[in-house]
């Protein structure tokens, strides 16, 4: 009799760890799609706020020295946005799929998902808010993704700022 309540028990065990491990599979697969859609629309973001900065740039008649504020000005509202389209996402993802938590002393909400997501995305990382479970991806996927993003800030900021002082000089020569 005990052999038998030892093997209903272990079949049990079994296949409620079959059954968790095919949920943490289906999570996994949709933090990872998430994760795709999410560095694809960063990356269209950043585009378009750069490129558009670019065009507009040259008829602002303004001192290069303010097109500088609006160059750094963008790039950090394009920034924020991005940050946010990550934090937003995490919060449906943990909230409404299930698919882990966020541990600290905060606990789950739209203010520490968006929190978490910039001290991500900047990988400045204090460590007080931490993911549990398949969004653990979307961490080291975000802080790739904004150590990109804002590279690319970095280098266009500097191009900018080097058309600027090339123009500078030249109408000091005439």
């Amino acid at each position: 009799m005990r052999a038998v309540h030892v093997m209903c028990k272990r079949g049990f065990t079994e296949a409620r760890f079959a059954a968790q491990s095919s949920d943490f599979r289906s999570s996994m697969l949709i933090v990872a799609i998430a994760c795709a859609l999410l560095v694809a629309l960063t990356t269209v973001t950043h585009y378009e706020a750069l490129s558009n900065l670019n065009t507009g740039l040259t008829s602002l008649a303004i001192p290069n020295r303010n097109k500088l504020l609006v160059v750094i000005s963008t790039a950090f509202i394009a920034h924020a946005l991005e940050m946010a389209l990550y934090g937003f996402t995490i919060y449906v993802l943990v909230r409404y799929l299930g698919a882990g938590h966020l541990s600290g002393p905060a606990g789950l909400s739209l203010a520490s998902c968006l929190y978490f997501s910039a001290e991500t995305y900047t990988s400045l990382g204090f460590g007080d808010l931490t993911p549990v479970g398949s969004i653990r991806m979307i961490a080291g996927v975000e802080a790739l993704n904004g150590l990109l993003l804002i590279g690319w800030s970095a280098s266009y900021a500097y191009i900018a700022m080097e058309r600027f002082w090339n123009a500078d000089a030249s109408r000091r020569r005439d």
